[in-house]
């Protein structure tokens, strides 16, 4: 079982830069693809950054040329620069493997940490 905990988050003024971290642990050698998400106000929640095992990347249009994901070990990282206060909304930290135990994909998700952008 795969448990992630997000950190990072906090206030900003626009154009400023955050780092945001996700720890995983357990079985995560299962682990195939990891992924931000965020939710911001009266927004459904979308995919900002993905990463596969290999290192593929994969970036939302609305944040390309100004995020970075990255990833070390069991730890993905979501480098924030040039900040927006669009950008403002609960991140999440995702991933997605496969349990051999159980033979069956999965789903997991960090708590959310808060990122605010002020204008």
């Amino acid at each position: 079982q795969v448990q992630l905990v997000e950190s990072g988050g906090g206030l900003v003024q626009a154009g400023g830069s955050l780092r945001l971290s996700c720890a995983a642990s357990g079985s995560i050698f299962s682990i195939a693809t990891m992924a931000w998400y965020r939710q911001a106000p009266g927004k459904q929640r979308e995919l900002v950054a993905g990463i596969t095992r290999g290192g593929s990347t994969n970036y939302a249009n609305s944040v390309k040329g100004r995020f970075t994901i990255s990833r070390d070990n069991a730890k993905v990282y979501l480098q924030m620069n040039s900040l927006k206060p669009e950008d403002t909304a609960v991140y999440y930290c995702n991933a997605n493997g496969w349990d051999s135990y159980s033979n069956s994909g999965y789903d997991r998700w960090g708590q959310g940490t808060q990122v605010t952008v002020s204008s």
